[in-house]
């Protein structure tokens, strides 16, 4: 029963992770809650699910299939949050923190909205991409869907770090985060590194949006609303702005909502409310996260 629980909050954990990915990266250069983000992987669930329905069956089934879903996906959800940037954020930069937030909701609701009216408002079913199978194990029924969730995830992870840290590119969003005008004055294109970070931040929640689907086996219009939330308790749990904090704090939301629904009574009602209780008790107790630092405000 442990070891089950072990790899069902590992599996939630891991896309968790990625959407917080997405939420941590664009807080590092900006300060910015991108509360769009969650519109955005649900988004890229639905490219997914176009890719299945609109392509033939030949492409859109073994591995093949599965690369083509989550390189559309990613790509579709990227190219949509450089979108918002230009558009919803970058005309707003230098006018407060709060309009950048404000317009952040505004163009939630406007891309929820625009599935609810041009898609359905029903739950679609994500089709079985790859024939899964379960195995035993120790006592616990782990499938391979589980497996190509985690080890996907991961590999993104993976992918992330070294792109961040070993290219030139990388480098630069570093320096943004660290003082966005003096990367300026050294001769750093900042307009075109926050339209990355948005990129691949947008690619990150597409990928999520789509193991999303392929975890619950359908997506709706405001499937984005719950997972985006709790992957922001993620992040702030883990230390918002920092990568590290982010992906610890999705695995750590996963294994905890996952025990309250396994372990206490009821608790599969209750395994919704775990997320902000703890982001409220975070909060109050660390507001910087279990690996932010506490710096100081620029003058």
């Amino acid at each position: 029963m442990l070891l089950q629980q072990l790899v069902n909050g590992l599996t939630l954990g891991a896309i968790y992770s990625l959407i917080a990915l997405g939420y941590t990266l664009v807080y590092g250069i900006l300060m910015l809650i991108n509360f769009a983000h969650s519109e955005v992987l649900m988004v890229g669930a639905f490219v997914g699910l176009g890719v299945q329905l609109f392509f033939p069956p030949s492409l859109t089934s073994g591995p093949l299939g599965l690369a083509l879903v989550f390189t559309l996906a990613m790509a579709a959800a990227g190219a949509l949050n450089v979108v918002v940037e230009r558009l919803a954020y970058r005309p707003l930069r230098n006018i407060s923190r709060l309009a950048p937030l404000i317009s952040a909701i505004g163009v939630s609701i406007i891309l929820q909205n625009a599935v609810f009216l041009w898609v359905s408002n029903q739950s679609q079913t994500f089709p079985d991409i790859m024939k899964m199978r379960s195995f035993q194990f120790a006592g616990a029924d782990i499938s391979s869907l589980q497996i190509v969730i985690l080890f996907t995830a991961l590999g993104l992870m993976a992918a992330l770090h070294f792109f961040i840290q070993k290219t030139r590119v990388g480098k630069a969003m570093r320096a943004c985060a660290d003082d966005m005008e003096a990367a300026e004055l050294m001769g750093i294109d900042t307009k075109r590194i926050v339209a990355v970070t948005f990129l691949v931040g947008g690619a990150l929640g597409g990928a999520a949006g789509a193991l999303n689907g392929m975890y619950y086996g359908s997506i709706k219009y405001n499937l984005g609303f719950l997972p985006g939330m709790k992957a922001f308790t993620a992040a702030v749990l883990g230390g918002i702005g920092n990568i590290q904090g982010a992906v610890l704090g999705g695995f750590i939301l996963g294994l905890l909502e996952v025990a309250v629904a396994g372990y206490l009574p009821n608790g599969a009602e209750w395994k919704d409310v775990i997320a902000f209780v703890v982001l409220i008790c975070v909060l109050l107790a660390r507001p910087s996260g279990i690996l932010g630092e506490k710096i100081g405000e620029k003058v």
